[in-house]
Formats: structure tokens, C-alpha cells, sequence
């Protein structure tokens, strides 16, 4: 199936470089869990899930309503892009005068009272990243993958470097009692954990000139009528964003006002430190899930009209799960190697959550496959009734568990949450836009998968052992085996 094929290859053009991208990014969490200690990685944690929260009230939806509008719209292309950019460019300034003049207030309310400097750092960053989004969008569904991929990983490049610089080098050598030009000229030590957010600021700012050319080879056109209808389309899709990031980062924020009542807030910040730090061991999962979002979005939309659609957006489906069943068993299996990632022992009380996380972000991906049948009917007000639903249970089992249980009951939260709303939207999905998902495929998969790794706790192996590695390494083998010999009849039928 030519289709298949060739989300395949968009998944691998827009993945394998984000990958890397990617994965440089993520060897921060080794440099920053090194020199901060979990109280203060805990304020790094907190101040991103803020970030992603505010990305999405920017954008407010009008990323998937470009998409859409940009695709079947009688309007002009041109008209569709310009009024998308100046509609986000007129609230994000306004967003970034407001957070600017009112700093001090905002870091009062956070309790960050003496660094009010970043609530005007971030208020950039995420102002930025807002009105880069569409021009990145639009390099998405113009094909132009590799621009695309340059963009965003010289986005990351810069970002690791300037961390790299500021806390692998300058802070060391400073720690160490070194002095030169620039350690003295280009660091401080007062600013500390500041360096992160400072170097995630030029990284933004740099992300944002490479894509500035898109802008001036429009003509700029703001058309009301045009903007009417894209908000029409887009709020619902805003409601649901802002659910989905609400079941995506509320746990550390909840973390840190919930536990108030019970520990200092440096014991709080240590407890958001840990979760956040140990979050980043799903990164494999997560990396997977964000190269095929990229893929799948005009995918879906470019294929609505073709015969064999639904079978082919249930066949994804199904490899989808398989992916993500090998990366949940090499993860589990190799934990005693990848807890090294977060190079601290402070983190390591944290990695019984693992597991649990990993399954939601499954979950996620698999709601995010399941959702294709409300954007194409246009009734994204579902997407927002489902997503709000998955807020609500993420909250209440937040404030439900946190104080019992701490950052786990966070993580089953999380995975209630996205099976919740990965359930709901099958469900639904199934009365409006029916497609035949083979459903004994994805839970034999998902539950062969845990089945193996289960077995593999019950082997008393010595922790890091030569053995245990060998044994899990079988393990994972005969896991693949078990795929290959069950798929490759169904392969040879679609090539």
C-alpha cells in the first residue's frame, strides 16, 4: 500500500533528524541532573510545564486550523498563511507587554520573587514559538521536510550548545577556581539554573530569524471574514489543546501546591525535580510519538478522499502499537543502563513510575491516531469534549493521590487519563466515522509486550549484571521474533 509507504517515509524523514535533533536536546537531563540538585531541577520542570501551557493558549488552534483551511479553502493559500501570522503576531505581543509589565507579580505568585527576570525571559521564548509555529506548519504541508528538520535542529543545536557552554564549562571551571576570558566576560555565577532558560531564549530567537524569509515572500493580507471562520474552526481545537496540555503538565504543577501543606518548598521542588527528571526516561516513546504527529497530521488530511483510507489508517494503527510495544520492552528491559541518563542516585527513588508512564504516553499516541475521525468530520467539538474529560480525571486523580502517594499517583493520573480518553474517542469515533481498527493485534501486542518484561522481574538476575543484560537481550529478541513471523505474511501482501 503506496499510502502506508509513504507516511512511512515522511515518519522517517521528519523523525530520524528530529530524532537526533532531539536526543541531543535530551543530553541535558544528564549535565543538568549532575550540577543541580533536585530541588532545583524541580524549577526547570516547573517553569516548562508553564511554557507548554502557554504555547497552546498562543496558538489557540490555528496550527490545525492552517491545516485545514490551507488544504480546502477556496481563499487564497497566501490569504490563509497572512491572516493566520497576523492574528498570532497581534495577541502574542500583546501577551509578551503584559507578562513584561506585570513580572514581578507573576514571580510573587510562583514564589520566585527574586527572579522575576524569568517570567520576561520566558514570555519571549513562548511568544516566539508561537508565531514560529505556522511558518513551520506551513513548511510541514508544502512537503519541505528537510527545511523543516534544519529549522528545528538548529533550534536544539543552539539551545545544547549555550547549556553546554554556560553549565558544562563555565560552571565547572568557575566551581573548579579556573578563570579566563570567558568565564570571566560571559558567565556569573549568580544566575545559576538561569543559564537554562537564557540559552532556550537565543535558541528561540535564532529558530525565529531563520524562519522570517516565509514572511517576507507573502504578501501580507488580513482578511476578517477569513480569520471568523478559522476561529470558528479553531476553538474547540484550542479547548482540547488546552485540556490535553492540562493532562500533559499539570502533574508538576500540582505537585508543587499540593505537597505545600506537607514538606518545605524545598522538599516540594526536590519531589518535582525527581518526577521530571525520571519523566525524561520515556523519551523514546515520546521522540516516536512526535516524528509520527509530524508525518500523520497532513498525512490524514491528504488521504481523506482515496478509496482505501480507513483500511489504511487502521493498518497504522496497528504498526503504530508495535512500535511503541518495542520501545515500552527495550526501555523496561534496559532500565539498569538508561537510569545512567539521569546521572544522579538522588533521581533513582523515582524509576517504579517508569513503566506506568510509558504506557500513557502509548495511550496518547494511540488517542492521537484515534482522533483523526473527528478532525476529518470536522467535529472537532468533540476533540474538546474529550479532551476536557481527560483533563478532569487527571485533576481530580491529582489531588486525589499526590497527597497519599506523591509524584506515583502523578503518573497513574497520567495513564488513567489517556486511556481514558483514548477509550472514549474509539468509542465515538466508531458511530461517526467507523473504522475496522484491528483491536486483538493492538492489545496482544501492548499486552505481549508486558507480559515479557514482567517475566523478565520475576528472574532473580543480579541488578546490571552481564547475565540480566543477556537474558533481557533474548528476551527482547524473541519479542521481535514473535512480530516478524506474525506481520510478514500481511507485509508481503502490501508491498
Amino acid at each position: 500500500m503506496k499510502a502506508l509507504q509513504k507516511l512511512a517515509g515522511q515518519t522517517a524523514i521528519y523523525g530520524l533528524p528530529s530524532i537526533v535533533g532531539r536526543l541531543l536536546y535530551y543530553f541535558l537531563v544528564p549535565l543538568h541532573t549532575s550540577k543541580f540538585l533536585p530541588s532545583e531541577y524541580g524549577e526547570i520542570v516547573e517553569m516548562y510545564a508553564y511554557v507548554s501551557f502557554l504555547v497552546v493558549l498562543l496558538t489557540y488552534g490555528m496550527e490545525t486550523a492552517y491545516f485545514r483551511f490551507q488544504t480546502k479553502s477556496k481563499d487564497s493559500k497566501n490569504n490563509v498563511f497572512s491572516t493566520v501570522v497576523l492574528s498570532l503576531f497581534g495577541s502574542t505581543t500583546l501577551f509578551i507587554f503584559m507578562a513584561t509589565f506585570f513580572s514581578q507579580e507573576v514571580a510573587d505568585f510562583l514564589k520566585y520573587s527574586d527572579n522575576h527576570e524569568y517570567v520576561i525571559w520566558f514570555a519571549f521564548i513562548v511568544g516566539l514559538d508561537a508565531i514560529s509555529s505556522i511558518p513551520l506548519a506551513r513548511l510541514r504541508i508544502e512537503n519541505k521536510a528537510m527545511r523543516f528538520v534544519s529549522v528545528n535542529v538548529s533550534n536544539i543545536i543552539v539551545n545544547v550548545g549555550l547549556n553546554w557552554f554556560w553549565i558544562g564549562y563555565c560552571m565547572t571551571a568557575f566551581e573548579n577556581g579556573e578563570s579566563n576570558f570567558l568565564i570571566d566576560n560571559f558567565y556569573s555565577s549568580e544566575i545559576g539554573i538561569g543559564y537554562v532558560f537564557i540559552a532556550n531564549l537565543f535558541a528561540s530567537i535564532v529558530k525565529f530569524l531563520m524562519l522570517t524569509p516565509a514572511f517576507f515572500r507573502s504578501k501580507l493580507v488580513f482578511d476578517k471574514h477569513l480569520l471568523k471562520e478559522l476561529l470558528i474552526y479553531s476553538n474547540p481545537i484550542l479547548i482540547a489543546s488546552v485540556a490535553i496540555i492540562i493532562n500533559e503538565t499539570s502533574d508538576r504543577i500540582l505537585l508543587k501546591w499540593l505537597l505545600l501543606d506537607q514538606m518545605s518548598l524545598y522538599e516540594v521542588k526536590q519531589q518535582v525535580g525527581i518526577y521530571g527528571g525520571v519523566y525524561k526516561l520515556s523519551i523514546i516513546i515520546s521522540l516516536f510519538i512526535q516524528a509520527f504527529r509530524y508525518a500523520a497530521e497532513p498525512f490524514f488530511f491528504s488521504n481523506e478522499k482515496e478509496k482505501d483510507a480507513k483500511e489504511t489508517y487502521a493498518l497504522i494503527m496497528k504498526y503504530f502499537v508495535i512500535v511503541c510495544s518495542v520501545i515500552f520492552l527495550g526501555v523496561m528491559l534496559y532500565l539498569d543502563q538508561l537510569k545512567y541518563f539521569v546521572n544522579n542516585e538522588a533521581y533513582w527513588n523515582g524509576l517504579n513510575i517508569v513503566p506506568i508512564l510509558l504506557f500513557a504516553n502509548i495511550f496518547f499516541g494511540i488517542f492521537y491516531n484515534l482522533s483523526i475521525w473527528y478532525k476529518l468530520n470536522e467535529k472537532t467539538k468533540y476533540g474538546a469534549y474529550i479532551a476536557v474529560m481527560g483533563a478532569v480525571i487527571t485533576i481530580v486523580l491529582n489531588l486525589l493521590l499526590i497527597p497519599k502517594i506523591g509524584y506515583t499517583g502523578s503518573a497513574w493520573a497520567t495513564l488513567a487519563c489517556y486511556f481514558s480518553m483514548a477509550a472514549v474517542s474509539y468509542v465515538l469515533g466508531q458511530k461517526h466515522y467507523k473504522i475496522n481498527y484491528s483491536l486483538k493485534s493492538i492489545f496482544f501486542y501492548l499486552g505481549l509486550a508486558f507480559g515479557f518484561y514482567w517475566v523478565s522481574t520475576l528472574l532473580s538476575l543480579e541488578s546490571e549484571s552481564i547475565l540480566k543484560f543477556g537474558v533481557n537481550s533474548l528476551i527482547l529478541l524473541l519479542f521481535l521474533s514473535v512480530v516478524f513471523v506474525l506481520e510478514k505474511p500481511k507485509k508481503a501482501l502490501i508491498s
